[in-house]
C-alpha cells in the first residue's frame, strides 16, 4: 500500500534552498512512498471567525482535505529571525483548528531546518517541534537535522552532491520511515 507524504516548505522564494533541498530529500525515499508538495503560500492568515461565522474560504476547505488525505509529513523550512516563517506557521494553524477538527493529529512528522548560514536553523527546528507537539504530531528524534551552509551543499543543479550529507539524510529518512510504520 502506497504511504502518502505531504512536504512543506517553510519558504516560498522560487529559488529556495528549502525547496532544493526537500527535492533532494524526497528522492531518497523508496518506491512504495508518494511524495507531495503542498501549497501554502497562497492561504490567508487564520482567522478564526471564519469557522465560527461558518465562512471558511475554500482555500482553507481545500487545504485542509489535502492535509487529511495525507498519512504523514515533511516540513523543510529556513528560520526567519529564530523561528519559522509565517507562511509555515500559518498552514499549521489553518489544518489545526478548531481543535476538535485537527488535520495534523497523530500523523509523523520529521523536520529539516536549513541556513545558509552556520546554525542550520536550529531556532526554527526547535520552534516548529514545539507546534508539533501542541498539535499532536509525533516527531522524528534522531537523527535530528540542522543543515547549515545551505548555499554551499547544492550544486548549480540544486543537487545535494556531497555523499557525506546524502548518507545522514538517507539515515534521517530511514528513521522516518520507521516512525510511519510505528503509527500506521
Amino acid at each position: 500500500m502506497m504511504t502518502k507524504i505531504g512536504v512543506l516548505v517553510g519558504s516560498l522564494r522560487k529559488e529556495s534552498f528549502s525547496k532544493k533541498i526537500a527535492n533532494n530529500v524526497a528522492s531518497l525515499f523508496p518506491d512504495d512512498y508518494e511524495l507531495e508538495f503542498v501549497e501554502i503560500g497562497h492561504l490567508p492568515f487564520y482567522d478564526q471567525d471564519y469557522d465560527d461565522d461558518n465562512a471558511v474560504p475554500e482555500s482553507y476547505k481545500a487545504f485542509r482535505e489535502k492535509i487529511n488525505e495525507l498519512d504523514a509529513f515533511l516540513f523543510v523550512t529556513p528560520e526567519y529571525n529564530r523561528s519559522v516563517p509565517a507562511v509555515l506557521k500559518n498552514a499549521l494553524d489553518i489544518a489545526s483548528r478548531p481543535k476538535v477538527d485537527n488535520m495534523w493529529n497523530d500523523k509523523p512528522a520529521a523536520i529539516v531546518s536549513q541556513s545558509p548560514g552556520n546554525l542550520g536553523a536550529f531556532g526554527a527546528n526547535h520552534h516548529l517541534r514545539q507546534t508539533l507537539t501542541a498539535i499532536n504530531m509525533p516527531v522524528v528524534q534522531h537523527p535530528e537535522v540542522y543543515l547549515s551552509g545551505s548555499a554551499n551543499l547544492l550544486d548549480e543543479s540544486g543537487n545535494i552532491t556531497n555523499e557525506g550529507t546524502l548518507s545522514f539524510l538517507q539515515s534521517f529518512v530511514d528513521n522516518f520511515i520507521s516512525l510511519i510504520k510505528v503509527h500506521k
